[in-house]
């Protein structure tokens, strides 16, 4: 049974470092383009409050929760981005402090959970773990899209090994939603973490095998990237394919980004 303190003190850290490029914003800066079409960093944030109000519900009130996923079934391809579209056109101040509010509820919450505790989810149950790790995913991958908007650059940290671990183990849940059927056999993945430590998954003697920097499969698996543009290589035909279609979200297989070339 994973001790879920450690990846909710590193979501705690990954919300903490975004906050500091989001608190003093103007009124101009909350309303600048990120490279989600449509979405400013008003929208990004109100993304992650709204998916942290729905994470906190599902550790506090499964009843609650299952109403938002009837909802989300109801509009399966409007209902994230509605609930980005209300909390974009609240006031700087009001979304930034629901944000805060709404984080700090949640890790208190996956805190207190019992343990071995499994919460409904959009998809499969989750664990407090999961949940943390989900919620650093989404937290450093949408961070990435408002740092791009504002001309900055987030150094990357080791916190991503949550990130990169989640995108090896939902390697089968991304053959799934591209309607094929995932590899039999166990792949080796290797991964330069950003400290320079060396971070493992499967059989050391794998045929198929992922190699390369940590940061670049963990934009790959948030699709933050193309993978033209990442340093990542595949041996085997498998792991070569399943490169194509990694994604360590729930939900509908994304479109992703396109290559820098083709956007020149």
């Amino acid at each position: 049974m994973a001790d879920p303190t450690h990846v909710i003190d590193d979501l705690c850290a990954e919300n903490d470092e975004l906050d500091l490029l989001v608190a003093d914003l103007s009124p101009e800066q909350w309303a600048s383009g990120t490279p989600a079409p449509g979405w400013t960093v008003a929208h990004q944030i109100a993304h992650l409050a709204w998916t942290d109000r729905s994470a906190l519900l599902a550790v506090t009130d499964a009843g609650a929760f299952q109403t938002l996923v009837e909802k989300a079934l109801a509009a399966p391809g409007t209902f994230v981005d509605d609930g980005a579209e209300e909390g974009a056109r609240l006031p700087c101040d009001e979304l930034l402090a629901g944000w805060r509010a709404g984080r700090d509820a949640l890790q208190r919450a996956l805190r207190a959970a019992p343990a071995g505790s499994r919460f409904p989810w959009y998809g499969p149950p989750m664990s407090a773990a999961s949940m943390a790790t989900a919620r650093l995913m989404e937290t450093w991958a949408h961070g990435l899209d408002i740092a791009d908007a504002l001309g900055t650059v987030r150094p990357p940290t080791d916190r991503l090994r949550h990130v990169a671990r989640l995108g090896v183990r939902t390697r089968d849940f991304a053959h799934t939603v591209h309607g094929l059927t995932p590899p039999a056999e166990e792949f080796r993945v290797e991964l330069r973490a950003p400290s320079g430590d060396l971070w493992t998954y499967g059989p050391a003697d794998a045929a198929q095998r992922v190699t390369g920097p940590a940061v670049d499969f963990c934009l790959l698996v948030t699709q933050r990237a193309h993978r033209a543009d990442l340093a990542l290589r595949a041996e085997g035909p498998d792991a070569d394919r399943w490169l194509g279609i990694a994604q360590a979200f729930a939900g509908p297989p994304g479109a992703g980004r396109p290559p820098k070339e083709s956007t020149r």
